[in-house]
């Protein structure tokens, strides 16, 4: 696979081999970040990080990512900063943009736009989320959390938890796991279903797919329950985020239900739907998922830059 000049736009054009070349890449590039402190791979490289939805986690990793690797960091972090403002169209933004750049990274509100500009762009596009579509990033370095906390990924019972509807992070996680042997529990309030076509896919690729809306029943199965929050700014009519909120609270007294072994995940950030006292559990492994985030993004700017 020739990663150099790629772009990442959505996790269905990850086969499993690539998935798997990006996690190895990134657990390569995070011992030699331990044992260097700093790498030059990217030394003279560029990065525009174009983030036109607010971002903290996001676009710190990727900035963190490429510093790491000895590269530099130019962009935005709100639209309105921009010429976006006085009316310029997205394309002419890409274009703009990429004479400065050697890399875009691009979070947008719209779905599709992450596809239009590496359709515009002659440098590689990588999706930080557009809209309630994509953001295979995030499920690359969750793929990558859960391997590092259990070794493998083939086996496990995932539980996926909250707004499975409008959460492009579920959407992008659930299609991912399709290239493993695993078994998925889709646990929502019935406003927030998983999408009937991910449904229908995921089992027509042979997973195995139980939904439910009752936390306390099924937690005792899972060996990761990946929590959401429920997505206020997601939602057309704010009654029917008022009829949801709230939906499910992980505590210590849920925790009781669960095997020793659970690992707690969540993209963040989070409202009220994990309280703060579970941080310290042996089940939390969500601020590890974090960190996560620093060697994948490495391993996918310099995979695509083509200095790894």
């Amino acid at each position: 696979m020739d990663w150099k000049n790629r772009d990442v736009i959505s996790i269905r054009d990850f086969s499993r081999e690539d998935i798997e070349f990006v996690l190895k890449t990134a657990e390569r590039l995070e011992r030699e970040l331990k044992e260097k402190g700093h790498l030059d791979y990217a030394t003279g490289k560029i990065l525009a990080t174009l983030f036109f939805e607010p971002s903290t986690r996001t676009r710190l990793s990727f900035e963190s990512a490429m510093h790491r690797l000895g590269g530099s960091v130019i962009g935005f972090s709100e639209a309105s900063s921009t010429s976006v403002r006085k009316g310029e169209s997205l394309r002419d933004t890409i274009k703009t943009v990429e004479q400065y750049s050697d890399v875009i990274v691009i979070r947008h509100p719209k779905e599709g736009a992450a596809r239009l500009a590496a359709e515009v762009a002659d440098i590689p596009v990588i999706n930080a989320g557009d809209g309630s579509n994509q953001h295979p990033t995030q499920t690359l370095l969750d793929l990558y959390t859960i391997k590092s906390a259990f070794g493998k990924i083939d086996g496990l019972r995932i539980g996926l938890l909250g707004d499975l509807k409008y959460g492009r992070t579920v959407h992008s996680l659930s299609e991912a796991l399709t290239h493993y042997d695993v078994e998925l529990y889709l646990i929502s309030p019935e406003l927030l279903r998983m999408p009937r076509h991910i449904v229908e896919e995921l089992r027509e690729r042979g997973i195995r797919v139980h939904e439910t809306d009752d936390l306390e029943g099924v937690i005792g199965e899972l060996d990761v329950l990946y929590a959401t929050r429920i997505q206020k700014e997601r939602f057309p009519d704010e009654q029917e985020y008022l009829k949801v909120k709230g939906s499910y609270v992980i505590d210590r007294e849920v925790l009781k239900k669960a095997k020793e072994t659970l690992k707690v995940m969540h993209p963040l950030p989070r409202v009220d739907e994990i309280h703060p006292s579970v941080d310290s559990s042996k089940h939390a492994i969500y601020f590890k998922q974090v960190f996560s985030g620093v060697p994948v993004r490495m391993a996918l700017l310099g995979l695509t830059l083509g200095v790894l």
